[in-house]
């Protein structure tokens, strides 16, 4: 069975205001300042979590238990949470075996 394990991709930066998560893209050295992205407080610890070796099923547990969800319903918002940051390429996410090797497509 393959998991699938997030990882923040390079060409940003990200600081902690106020509980947020603010995340900038930065282009050759300078910030992108009409692309910053700001997280609350759910969507900070979910980024906070993703370190590129923790799959999206451990993350939906962290959620479950910090935020008093059930599991599911926090494993279909870290979902979501992730396809959107993918989509906008602040995340890649890719696909392991359980063994942890990589999965073949």
């Amino acid at each position: 069975m393959s998991v699938l394990i997030p990882r923040k991709t390079d060409g940003f930066v990200s600081r902690t205001i106020a509980g947020d998560v603010i995340i900038v893209p930065v282009r050759g050295g300078v910030g992108d300042l009409d692309a910053i992205f700001t997280l609350n407080s759910v969507g900070a610890t979910i980024w906070q979590l993703i370190d590129g070796g923790t799959p999206i099923e451990r993350l939906a547990a962290a959620v479950s238990s910090e935020y008093e969800v059930t599991e599911a319903a926090a494993a279909a918002d870290v979902q979501e949470f992730v396809e959107l940051l993918t989509r906008k390429g602040l995340l890649a996410a890719e696909s392991s075996t359980d063994a942890g090797q990589e999965a073949k497509p």
